[in-house]
């Protein structure tokens, strides 16, 4: 069928960080000569093509109506989160260094572990615990 590493989160994980330090790369490049909130927007229209194109072409497309009150609420609290990082995101790297900005902006990380634990009763080891430090610690140390 398909190799098993199509299955593993850490594969994709990967992937993610990857795209995540081109967007970075690209979006600096993209974004030196237009207004940091057109540039987003335009980002924005690229991604729902490719993804509606995604969704088109694999027949993944689920009727909206089967969808619970809860997930609608959920991904439209992510959605607008997804938003305003990308506008923030945007406005930083146009006022400032991409080798600066990416680190910051992967102190999210660091919020991550923690609003997992809060609010969604996620267990960390004290080793989790000193991987968040360290990330944060090495984040700031890139970006000053």
């Amino acid at each position: 069928m398909y190799p098993n590493f199509l299955d593993s989160w850490q594969f994709w994980a990967l992937l993610s960080a990857l795209f995540a330090a081109l967007t970075a790369i690209f979006a600096k490049v993209g974004v030196s000569d237009i207004n940091a909130d057109f540039a987003t927007l335009l980002r924005t229209v690229i991604v729902l093509l490719v993804l509606a194109l995604i969704v088109w072409t694999t027949h993944q497309f689920q009727p909206l109506q089967e969808l619970s009150a809860k997930t609608l609420l959920f991904l439209t609290l992510s959605g607008l989160a997804t938003g305003a990082s990308w506008l923030c995101y945007f406005r930083a790297l146009k006022l400032g260094n991409a080798s600066q900005v990416a680190p910051i902006d992967k102190l999210s990380v660091v919020l991550v572990a923690i609003f997992g634990v809060l609010f969604l009763s996620e267990q960390l080891s004290t080793g989790n615990w000193i991987g968040i430090a360290l990330i944060a610690a090495g984040a700031l140390l890139v970006a000053l």
